[in-house]
């Protein structure tokens, strides 16, 4: 098993706090995988609210104690634990579980847990499986690691974030089994990270185990671009910065976005941004 947890000022006691209008207190990860099985009871619950996000596998979950009805709840779930709730909930190897955490407290949670359309009578929502709700978690972990200046500020902007995420989930109306949608979430996170590397749509359509026509068509239906059209707006928006932010040459910052040729990228550039680099930084010192 591996984990990678956190905790407020390092105390592990769950703790109530109305100093504040929301607190994060601990965040974590488990990826299970070895240990037999990971069991979580709390039959008084805790003092403060925790969310859970099934990132893979699944959970096996006991809302009404260990007599009640067993729950399996999987991947792209969230679980919402409010104070004194009783918590009984387990992972097992074999279904290979990864599963985000992180608890808060404050004075306002309920107003904005409102605020957000967070479920009152129920546990469990369906989310989607974008990968931004994990990388929000793993930031909080790394500010409660750091403690860098202002780290407890930007973990409540965090935990916001996720709330906003599942708001936006629940009013576009998305439903579990949305293939098109979760896959185009996908596409874009990947986009994001890799849009300076060589990217073939084919193969990436391929190795998602898509057609090239059905994935360029739903991600224009939902994006409202083409794949490379959009990766083309990636690259020309961060070959501004740079032209704006740095000394690199027309020929560094063609590579650093994506393109060997400097003279190919230029044109490209002048067709989409209007003028020339070299006229676009003039224009910008």
């Amino acid at each position: 098993m591996y984990t990678n947890v956190a905790y407020l000022h390092n105390s592990l006691t769950d703790m109530v706090d109305e100093s504040r209008s929301l607190i994060v207190t601990s965040c974590g990860y488990y990826r299970v995988h070895s240990r037999s099985v990971v069991s979580t009871e709390r039959p008084q619950g805790r003092r403060d609210y925790q969310l859970l996000y099934i990132a893979k596998g699944k959970g096996y979950f006991y809302f009404d104690g260990l007599d009640g009805k067993e729950t399996v709840i999987t991947e792209g779930n969230m679980i919402l634990f409010r104070p004194g709730e009783m918590q009984y909930y387990y992972y097992h190897a074999p279904d290979k579980t990864e599963v985000y955490w992180v608890h808060f407290t404050g004075r306002m949670v309920e107003g904005i847990l409102d605020n957000y359309e967070m479920p009152q009578k129920e546990n469990v929502f369906y989310t989607g499986t974008s990968p931004d709700y994990a990388w929000l978690y793993r930031q909080m972990i790394q500010e409660l690691q750091l403690c860098r200046p202002n780290y407890e500020e930007l973990l409540t902007l965090n935990l916001r974030h996720i709330f906003i995420q599942i708001n936006r989930y629940i009013k576009e109306g998305r439903k579990k089994g949305s293939d098109a949608q979760n896959e185009i979430e996908r596409a874009t996170h990947y986009f994001n990270e890799h849009y300076n590397e060589q990217i073939n749509i084919d193969d990436y359509a391929a190795s998602r185990h898509m057609s090239t026509c059905w994935f360029i068509r739903s991600f224009r239906q939902i994006v409202k671009v083409t794949p490379m059209q959009y990766i083309l707006s990636l690259r020309m928006a961060n070959a501004q910065s740079l032209l704006e932010s740095t000394e690199y040459n027309i020929s560094e910052i063609a590579e650093a976005v994506g393109y060997d040729n400097p003279l190919y990228f230029s044109r490209l550039f002048h067709k989409h941004i209007g003028v020339s680099p070299s006229e676009y930084r003039k224009q910008r010192t």
